[in-house]
């Protein structure tokens, strides 16, 4: 199994990163995808890459919530970033019209340009979408024949909203929010429209803890090692073999971020 989301960056990894790769490994994770949801959180997302080579790798991107730091729409030091092979990705990336962090036509530029820059680079996008789906769709769709590869992370959308994504040939990334019985109820009913070969899992640590994982963990905070629940979570509402899943979900990360086995 290969976490997409991993925001190792974030403070509540501090006083124990080490171990939480460790774990993750021990739980039968093969790879983390450290997310960039800043320009010096996508800085930092690669030194840590580089601690563990070809175990981790990293995105290098701008959030939505950190469009307003922009001021300077090419990207410079995304685009250096991206030159590093540990570097798979553009992104995070996207709108966020639910916490509005940032001006909303600040966001869709900043955004805007990230694709630019994705489609200039032939590199695949990361993508974030909350409360902004009809926008988010307009601004990507000019993009979305010019990027190689392009995966909404996280999603938590309506049945119409996942059509329109697949429509466009999305991949989609799928966390603990399917455990969650009080707001995933939907999720867990269409999770079974995603075609095999675009469905990619995560956590997107620390947040999203998976609700229903017992025996229910000390500390709110979510980690790589909780991956396999969320996998066997998902694959109950698919109707399928977990470990089917996880091994079709793994060929199909690496195929999308073009990583190859972990080195032991």
């Amino acid at each position: 199994m290969i976490d997409i989301g991993v925001n190792l960056t974030n403070n509540r990894f501090d006083k124990d990163r080490d171990e939480v790769v460790i774990r993750a490994r021990e739980a039968g994770v093969h790879s983390l995808i450290l997310t960039g949801t800043s320009i010096e959180e996508s800085q930092q997302a690669l030194q840590m890459a580089r601690r563990w080579p070809h175990y981790c790798y990293s995105t290098a991107g701008v959030h939505p919530h950190d469009a307003k730091t922009v001021d300077d729409l090419s990207l410079p030091v995304i685009r250096e970033l991206a030159q590093s092979p540990e570097v798979v990705a553009i992104g995070e990336c996207g709108l966020d019209f639910n916490r509005d962090f940032s001006p909303r036509p600040q966001q869709e530029a900043v955004f805007e340009a990230q694709l630019a820059l994705a489609a200039e680079l032939n590199m695949p996008v990361f993508m974030h979408c909350r409360d902004a789906h009809e926008r988010f769709v307009d601004i990507l769709k000019p993009w979305r024949d010019k990027l190689p590869a392009a995966v909404l992370h996280c999603f938590t959308g309506s049945e119409a909203e996942l059509r329109e994504c697949l429509a466009l040939d999305l991949h989609i990334g799928i966390t603990g929010w399917v455990c969650d019985e009080r707001r995933g109820t939907e999720l867990r009913d269409i999770v079974k429209y995603i075609p095999a070969d675009k469905l990619m899992i995560e956590t997107d640590c620390p947040y999203l803890l998976p609700r229903d994982y017992r025996p229910k963990p000390k500390s709110s905070r979510n980690e790589p090692k909780f991956l396999p629940h969320i996998a066997s979570v998902i694959a109950q509402c698919r109707g399928e073999d977990p470990q089917a899943v996880m091994a079709q979900s793994y060929a199909t990360t690496q195929a999308f971020f073009k990583i190859g086995a972990p080195v032991s």
